[in-house]
């Protein structure tokens, strides 16, 4: 009698097919994504708390569970090239080496903040480190990413623009338009679809007739591919493979990174729409940190003694945010009429 074999554990979430990356990582690589990516969850687990206290006004969207997707990217991009995202925009902010002590005061709505207190969690920006925003509107800035791929293309600098935005995002018209536009114009920008399985609240089989999301620039001659969006060395390969067909001249590249957001929507969402099991799921069996943590330990690149002094010194980084964010004064009423109108 045939033995019958187990049954395999399946699950709804982050993508499973994708193979451990061959890509050579070195020591001071793994080390630092794991210290970007570390960085992150510790600031927003600050940033959650300070919500609770009443500090953080307004929405506040968490990045705990998606930090390999940014780190990643950001590891592949070169100075000068260009990132815009939606309104789930912290992590991107820090991998782009914003201060944290700027970041915290913005969402706090303090003078010291990158936008000085008036842009908050969603809008906040920095030429200097060539971030441009955290938009509110579901899609806005996938049309602004193109404009500065376009720029990019005018001016010949061999930049590239990445352009992210959700698996929700991917529904509305505009992207659809700047699709035709970016490649009508072969534009060097990255599309990258952060698919974290839900949008806003509704799974991606219940909203998108097309659930592989990588393909959806097939009929305008786009090129796509699907990537482990919880394994950051996949991530760093996919965009650098991107980022070379972008600079080549080919035009644009869609990535479709499929990760795990686990907390809510925003602060105020409950998320009943999935079950505690699903995200308890991910949580031990494919968190981007977890994964990079046990790497380094495989390879004997430090100890658990070291990686745990360095958690200790990014919840430090993250405390000393929320403390000069606190300590910070709140915009003088003067500041409503400054950046409205501009004189040419």
């Amino acid at each position: 009698m045939a033995t019958k074999k187990p049954a395999k554990r399946t699950t709804t979430t982050a993508a499973r097919k994708a193979v451990p990356p061959k890509a050579k990582v070195t020591k001071d690589d793994a080390l630092a994504y794991y210290r970007d990516m570390l960085l992150i969850r510790r600031f927003e687990e600050k940033a959650g708390q300070l919500y609770g206290m009443g500090l953080i006004a307004g929405f506040c969207h968490l990045y705990i569970g998606q930090e390999a997707v940014v780190v990643g990217v950001q590891a592949a991009l070169e100075e000068g090239d260009q990132v815009i995202t939606g309104y789930r925009d912290h992590g991107h902010m820090l991998a782009c080496g914003m201060d944290p002590n700027g970041v915290m005061a913005e969402l706090t709505g303090r003078e010291g903040g990158y936008s000085r207190g008036k842009g908050g969690s969603m809008h906040m920006f920095s030429r200097e480190k060539q971030f441009f925003g955290g938009h509110g509107i579901v899609g806005a800035q996938v049309s602004i990413g193109t404009g500065l791929a376009f720029a990019d293309l005018y001016k010949n600098n061999g930049k590239v623009s990445a352009t992210y935005f959700g698996d929700g995002a991917a529904n509305q018209g505009q992207v659809y338009e700047s699709f035709n536009m970016a490649k009508l114009w072969n534009l060097p920008v990255i599309y990258i679809i952060e698919n974290n399985q839900y949008a806003m609240g509704t799974s991606v089989k219940r909203a998108s007739s097309e659930t592989e999301l990588y393909k959806r620039g097939a009929s305008f001659g786009i090129p796509g591919e699907q990537v482990d969006g919880m394994d950051v060395i996949a991530v760093r390969e996919a965009a650098a493979k991107a980022r070379k067909h972008c600079t080549d001249g080919n035009g644009p590249f869609i990535l479709e990174m499929k990760t795990y957001r686990y907390r809510g929507h925003s602060m105020s969402d409950p998320a009943k729409y999935r079950t505690r099991e699903e995200v308890d799921d991910i949580r031990s069996h494919h968190d981007p940190i977890e994964g990079a943590k046990k790497r380094i330990l495989d390879e004997k690149w430090a100890t658990e003694e070291e990686l745990k002094a360095l958690d200790k010194e990014m919840k430090a980084i993250s405390a000393a945010a929320a403390d000069f964010a606190k300590e910070s004064p709140e915009p003088d009423p003067s500041e409503l009429y400054t950046d409205v109108l501009i004189e040419a």
